[in-house]
């Protein structure tokens, strides 16, 4: 790696920088639905997944969210900084090349706990995407653009959500039936070779990445003073930023700031133990609260590293309360909206009796059609109402999509009209694609462009634990606690009010610089 930009830098010259621009855009939205396609794929194979490999609802949503949620936050952290200072373009070569290899490898799994390494390996992989796409598409697109352009690129996620439900549920169906007889080769099911079969095109589009041009870093945005100096390698800061995260080297790199902040760091992890022992005994379910207590120890050595390191950047992100607001306020969202995403099929499969093809047909059209229209639609709107200095009014889309989607939820899982079940789907997909396109355009205007990357990864972080790692467990653990899977998604919803809070001191704070700017 090299200690600055790479040669390949190329600020796109005027004369093709339109076509151009929509040109990465495309590619860029193609990544994304591939990142979606390996991460949603095993919610339509989980009827197969709980027979053959013996796991409950609660476990399978430890599969689908912590197993890949916490790793894929954790490592998004030094990910996203290492995507503010090297080559992003080689960075999401990498990055896809990994979570589609490991993807294939999932293939081959023959319990849960080879699968659950499969699914780390995916999170750590797919860390890279969002950092460098929002830090792409930012040097790409002015700032009056960005939101709608982020939710171009965010349709992807719809997009891959989309197939891998309508074609992950055929290829297992259809593979099942030729080889009912059991000639099937190297003994493989139809749910092992639909992983095999959605991983393997990534490493193929990998190779397309690599021919993307590397844009100038932070060509629309004006210089900032205060901006942190580059550092001497980034390779050395990745891995720095990685010892921030990871322990047992955290303590280590606590350790270099002096004897308080290593006191301080073993005090966060004593803490994070206390938190897996009283939710072990509270759950019984220790894998789940190692793993989640792991996401938050290490969040909390990043904030401590970054705070005595990079005092300035620290400062931009972590002090940030738009910032902050945005996240825990569309995390706390996301908690109903990724238990909703994992368990829509099986909810459609075991409750209302649909085959898994009928249900992969119209609940995938239904999370592509419908999460595209909320996804662009509400970025779109979220730039019109913000223009170049409102940027608070993106906060009013997000918190009016979470406001819809949690009424939709209510009424899809109290449904017992397989036809009504998916109109319900379909619509309540609009309003929660729409939380993500005001939340996109919101976050990246939020911040300087020298810590997008960071920011990116942060934001991703907070959704990320509280609800990839928190929201499908949770949905698993209330439905056998409460003896549906209904009861189970909907009990959830007492979170929303919260997250509105949080959305409430977002816009508060960026209103108040937009009428007093710096």
């Amino acid at each position: 790696m090299q200690q600055a930009e790479p040669a390949t830098v190329d600020p796109v010259p005027p004369a093709e920088s339109e076509p151009y621009r929509f040109y990465v855009l495309g590619v860029l939205m193609l990544v994304y639905a591939l990142n979606f396609i390996d991460r949603q794929l095993i919610t339509i194979l989980a009827p197969d997944l709980k027979r053959d490999l013996g796991i409950s609802d609660s476990d399978f949503g430890f599969l689908y969210g912590t197993a890949f949620g916490v790793f894929y936050a954790v490592f998004g952290i030094p990910l996203g900084k290492l995507a503010d200072h090297w080559s992003r373009v080689r960075l999401l070569a990498v990055g896809l090349a990994l979570w589609s290899a490991l993807t294939t490898l999932s293939g081959f799994a023959k319990n849960f706990t080879q699968l659950g390494a499969a699914r780390i390996g995916v999170g750590i992989g797919e860390a890279t995407a969002s950092p460098c796409a929002y830090s792409l598409v930012s040097d790409y697109f002015p700032p009056r653009r960005r939101a709608l352009a982020l939710s171009i690129y965010s349709a992807g996620l719809y997009v891959g959500g989309g197939i891998s439900l309508a074609f992950g549920s055929s290829i297992a169906a259809e593979w099942n039936a030729h080889f009912a007889d059991g000639s099937a080769p190297l003994g493989l099911v139809g749910w092992q070779v639909a992983f095999m079969t959605m991983g393997i095109p990534g490493l193929l589009l990998a190779l397309l990445v690599t021919t993307m041009r590397e844009p100038m870093r932070g060509r629309f945005d004006p210089p900032h003073d205060g901006a942190a100096a580059a550092p001497i390698s980034p390779l050395a800061d990745f891995v720095r930023s990685l010892e921030s995260v990871l322990p047992p080297f955290t303590l280590f790199a606590a350790g270099r700031h002096g004897p308080i902040a290593l006191a301080v760091n073993a005090l966060g992890a004593l803490l994070a133990c206390l938190l897996v022992w009283g939710m072990q005994r509270l759950t019984g379910d220790l894998v789940q609260w190692i793993a989640f207590a792991l996401g938050c120890y290490a969040v909390f050595s990043w904030g401590q590293n970054l705070r005595l390191r990079d005092h300035a950047t620290f400062d931009a992100v972590c002090r940030s309360r738009a910032l902050v607001g945005v996240t825990l306020g569309y995390g706390l969202v996301t908690i109903v909206g990724y238990a909703m995403t994992a368990f829509a099929p099986l909810y459609a499969i075991e409750v209302l009796g649909a085959d898994p093809r009928e249900a992969g047909f119209w609940l995938g059209g239904a999370g592509t059609l419908g999460g595209i229209i909320g996804v662009v639609g509400c970025g779109a709107l979220a730039d019109r109402l913000a223009g170049n200095s409102h940027n608070h009014r993106r906060v009013w889309v997000i918190a009016g999509t979470a406001i819809g989607s949690a009424l939709l939820y209510t009424l899809m899982f109290t449904a017992s009209d397989r036809s009504l079940y998916y109109a319900l789907n379909f619509v309540g997909w609009i309003f929660f694609a729409g939380t993500l396109g005001g939340s996109s355009g919101a976050v990246v205007n939020a911040v300087p462009a020298r810590v997008r990357g960071i920011a990116t990864a942060g934001f991703v972080l907070g959704s990320t634990l509280l609800g990839l790692a928190l929201g499908p467990y949770s949905a698993g653990k209330f439905s056998s606690l409460l003896g549906g899977l209904g009861n189970g998604l909907l009990v959830l919803l007492v979170v929303v009010p919260f997250g509105l809070i949080a959305l409430a001191v977002a816009e508060r704070d960026l209103r108040r610089k937009s009428l007093n700017p710096a």
